[in-house]
């Protein structure tokens, strides 16, 4: 079976430089897919009323697409459902992503023929160039998990519709099937207690060589194997050598993930949500994620501070700056226009275009004019255990204002290991 992993090195190393190359054509591509959104939008419901037809430079684009949530997008998502065709993007969608937002209730964002490339073929191009710069190519040999939804898809006027991580299930290539564990039915399992019983009881005695998953997800999946075991997860799986991980900051779980695995290995960070793939960890040895800029996606950035703003300031990636906080505002072949997913980025490279997921625009503590946002709030806390050796497992804060006497304060629950 060493066959799998002797095919992908030279794949590895195509993909690789095509990746690297890109990276030099950045802004130049963006330019190119602004254009080609609004051409193939033109034709759109969304189109004709915001009179794409007439815009020709990014300021006209700008001027004709406010920013929009997912409550302002609503109309135009419910004629979709409703089984109309050109709504956001030429024809229909070929899926909807189901989210849970935390304002908006359960959200449909579409996927169409043109954008499940960018799903499907980033998530590929992040391994392969973890395969060519580490040389590490063994891992597809073995078995690889996917922590993640359902891939039991409902439908919406015959549109398939489930969670992103569902959908994209369904995309794996064959030469990978014969890999892939957990099995399609328990995949299928909704309770997640239920789910990882039985993810344990068929991975327990494979020898897993990747293991993909949010980490507070993988810490629990590593805990119950321990509890299971009483082995650390290296003992269990000797070959396991690459962690894949997205949704959330890993450092506040590293450690602990770490000393359940009983070694060092290597990860790597993706940034994937319903609405694009829009970054990933290209190098071992450069901090930051890889932006996705020739993927289907243009984007604007919003200084954070401004986001709630009547009319904020928009900036392209041409005019980015290290070390700015912004919103991310993502247009793309799925039909998103100026559409504000709810992140915060942060540049720590333009050569080539780095960045690092800062949180989220509503995660920030401003009762008394502090403005502290999730980022500082994790660092604080990281720094925290480390000084007083300790791990933390989860952990909420927010403002606790007296009413009475005394002062106002920042309220900490934190769950330790």
């Amino acid at each position: 079976m060493k066959f799998k992993s002797f095919l992908a090195k030279p794949f590895a190393s195509y993909i690789y430089n095509k990746v690297k190359k890109a990276t030099q054509t950045a802004l130049d591509d963006q330019d190119n897919i602004l254009k080609e959104l609004v051409k193939e939008g033109s034709q759109t419901l969304f189109g004709k009323e915001h009179k794409f037809s007439e815009i020709k430079t990014y300021e006209d684009f700008r001027q004709a697409v406010p920013i929009r949530d997912y409550e302002l997008y609503k109309a135009y998502i419910e004629q979709i459902k409703e089984g109309k065709h050109n709504i956001l993007w030429k024809g229909r969608p070929i899926y909807l992503a189901k989210t849970s937002g935390t304002t908006s209730g359960v959200k449909y964002i579409p996927i169409t023929k043109d954008s499940i490339p960018n799903h499907i073929n980033t998530a590929r191009n992040a391994l392969l160039c973890y395969m060519a710069e580490s040389g590490n190519n063994q891992f597809a040999n073995g078995k690889m998990i996917f922590l993640s939804g359902s891939p039991e898809l409902d439908r919406i006027s015959d549109i398939p519709t489930g969670r992103l991580s569902g959908i994209v299930n369904h995309h794996i290539p064959n030469y990978l099937r014969s890999n892939q564990l957990p099995s399609y039915e328990t995949n299928c399992i909704e309770d997640w207690e239920t789910k990882l019983d039985k993810i344990v009881q068929e991975t327990l005695n494979k020898d897993m060589s990747l293991i993909s998953g949010i980490p507070p997800w993988v810490q629990m999946y590593f805990d119950r194997l321990q509890q299971v075991s009483n082995k650390k997860i290296k003992d269990l799986f000797p070959s396991f050598s690459v962690m894949v991980h997205g949704g959330v900051n890993f450092e506040p779980y590293k450690a602990r993930l770490f000393e359940s695995i009983g070694r060092k290995i290597d990860t790597v960070e993706t940034f994937p949500a319903s609405e694009g793939f829009f970054a990933f960890q290209d190098s071992q040895n450069s901090e930051g994620l890889l932006l996705n800029t020739d993927s289907g996606i243009f984007y604007e950035f919003v200084p954070a501070a401004s986001i709630f703003e009547t009319n904020p300031p928009r900036l392209r990636l041409h005019d980015v700056q290290v070390g700015e906080n912004y919103a991310l505002i993502v247009n793309n072949n799925a039909g998103l226009w100026g559409y504000n997913i709810g992140d915060t980025v942060k540049f720590v490279s333009k050569d080539p275009y780095r960045i690092v997921v800062t949180g989220r625009i509503k995660h920030f503590i401003s009762a008394f004019g502090e403005h502290v946002i999730g980022e500082e709030v994790e660092y604080s806390l990281m720094k925290a255990s480390e000084q007083e050796g300790v791990h933390v497992t989860e952990f909420t804060v927010a403002p606790m204002i007296e009413q009475g006497k005394g002062k106002s304060y920042h309220e900490w629950f934190v769950e330790f290991n």
